[in-house]
């Protein structure tokens, strides 16, 4: 198959990477990027692998995996005009929930396949991903097959899920929780762990309510089980760019649950103290 990754970061850099391995033509829109991809990963090996790059989508490929954070999602897609994406489909792997009505506002909504990745990984540097979780994890929505099977042959576990409202909630549930409150504390989940434990139920328990308002079934006990069986070590993106000075997907997490609280009727205290923390915390010149 032919691939474009719009946002080569971690998770971008390492698909890209990943799917050039193993055959695949990768083309990574981008300005200036490297045209070599070099991975270090316990799991999935240490390997180099070559990329074609662009700065726009100007020929046919059969999927493009949007892998840039919610923060720049709508400056990215002047790389990808509609016009150049002919039958391809639209793989977004974003945090969040919201990202997916924007996509298929700008594109064919039927070429729009939501899908999430659960994976720690971080761009070292210009062309380097360390991959540092043991999981690896996909999840694609109906129509994305033929992408679930390229990718599964990389050795990332696959999966395909029917019903796509589930599958972005089921990581909204679980990720978002650890996202705020690692970057809340300024620490990482083995520390969050310790130290926020009551923040933490509580706002596993939040998510799980207005999911359950939106018709979706989110187990919160199995959720904190997921989230005690993190490696200690394990810190999220949003706490990683919050350290680094970079703008962080507070509304993208935190945001959006509340703008989804409100409409259900639902009390989300904690969510919203955490929040409204965050937003203090950015507002406030460096």
């Amino acid at each position: 198959m032919s691939f474009a990754v719009l946002g080569p970061g971690g998770v971008g850099g390492l698909l890209a990477a990943l799917l050039s391995r193993g055959g695949d033509r990768v083309v990574v829109l981008h300005d200036s990027g490297p045209r070599e991809i070099h991975v270090e990963s316990k799991r999935l090996g240490d390997f180099t692998a070559s990329v074609q790059t662009a700065p726009r989508l100007a020929e046919p490929v059969d999927a493009v995996l949007v892998t840039v954070k919610a923060t720049h999602l709508e400056q990215a897609l002047d790389r990808m005009p509609a016009a150049a994406l002919g039958d391809a489909l639209v793989i977004p792997f974003l945090n969040g929930i919201e990202h997916v009505e924007l996509l298929r506002s700008a594109y064919p909504a039927s070429s729009v396949v939501p899908a999430t990745i659960r994976i720690e990984t971080t761009k070292a540097a210009p062309g380097v991903v360390h991959h540092t979780s043991p999981f690896a994890v996909v999840d694609i929505g109906p129509r994305g097959e033929q992408v679930a099977a390229h990718l599964r042959a990389t050795g990332l576990d696959v999966r395909i899920k029917d019903d796509e409202k589930a599958m972005l909630w089921d990581k909204m549930a679980v990720l978002a929780p650890m996202a705020l409150l690692t970057t809340h504390e300024r620490a990482n989940i083995g520390e969050v762990r310790a130290r926020r434990r009551e923040d933490l139920e509580a706002l596993v328990r939040e998510f799980a309510s207005v999911a359950a308002a939106e018709g979706v079934a989110i187990d919160p006990i199995a959720n904190l089980a997921f989230i005690e069986r993190a490696p200690e070590t394990m810190e999220t993106s949003m706490q990683r760019d919050q350290a680094a000075g970079r703008q962080i997907e507070i509304d993208a997490l935190g945001g959006a649950l509340l703008r989804r609280a409100a409409k259900a009727g639902i009390e989300v205290p904690v969510t919203e103290r955490i929040v409204e923390d965050l937003k203090k915390r950015t507002s406030r010149p460096a």
